[in-house]
């Protein structure tokens, strides 16, 4: 597809790419606020996709206000006094702990391939000690301890459901850490309808507090399909004094 005008990573899949290259038409008004977008076939052909990329592209625009969409066709939004609803570089967009950061150097995220713990496998449809794909993702402080530690089991459905994340059925390369930080996009692409609940506790006793006397916070996360089928069970541990732990999401 065109290159050019598309802030996301090369990698990244087309119809990220795909919005990406709207959302600057949208910033710099070469999609006036309240014009109508180009047609489907019409952007298909622009960037050389099919017509699902492009669906998937423009969901993501109405999903950031970005565009709106009547019998007439997708339109560029507008705020008040007719400015575009145009969010900044950094706009909010959904996340999964896992790949590299700005700080690299104090994360560290890998992938196995193991039996979940009992209580979680009926949960993930998963016979007794079948195995499934593990996430781990943890965040060192300047002294190399562990100030915040992430552990997320993915399902039988999420492994069947969503392509980008079954071919890690054969990562082996020890040596790359895991980039999942697009899971969420991954799920809204293969036509998921995803809700998430979480559940912040503090350890009981002794536990609560971590070796150098901060507060320890536990968070347990579950995302689901529209089907009420868990597609990742997530624990989050972590020093309130030393990490904050920040979740943005939308579905």
């Amino acid at each position: 597809m065109a290159e050019p005008e598309s802030e996301a990573p090369a990698d990244a899949p087309l119809y990220l790419r795909v919005a990406a290259a709207l959302r600057e038409d949208l910033a710099h008004r070469r999609i006036s606020p309240g014009s109508r977008l180009p047609s489907e076939r019409s952007l298909s052909q622009r960037f050389h996709v099919n017509r699902q990329t492009v669906r998937s592209a423009l969901q993501l625009l109405r999903d950031e206000r970005l565009v709106v969409t009547d019998r007439r066709g997708t339109f560029a939004a507008a705020g008040a006094g007719g400015e575009p609803v145009v969010p900044a570089l950094t706009a909010r967009r959904p996340t999964f702990p896992g790949g590299p950061r700005a700080t690299e150097a104090l994360v560290r995220a890998s992938l196995t391939w193991e039996p979940p713990p009992t209580p979680l496998a009926s949960r993930l449809l998963l016979a007794p000690g079948e195995p499934t794909l593990v996430h781990r993702h943890v965040v060192l402080g300047p002294q190399g301890t562990a100030l915040q530690r992430a552990v997320s089991w993915f399902s039988r459905p999420a492994l069947t459901e969503i392509p980008e994340l079954s071919r890690y059925r054969r990562y082996r390369d020890s040596r790359q850490q895991p980039d999942l930080r697009l899971l969420y996009h991954w799920m809204h692409q293969a036509g998921l309808r995803i809700t998430h609940r979480e559940s912040v506790g503090v350890p009981p006793g002794p536990a609560a507090t971590s070796a150098g006397g901060a507060a320890r916070l536990f968070v347990h996360r579950v995302v689901s399909d529209q089907h009420g089928h868990a597609l990742e069970i997530t624990d989050i541990d972590f020093s309130a004094q030393s990490a904050s732990w920040t979740y943005e999401f939308s579905a």
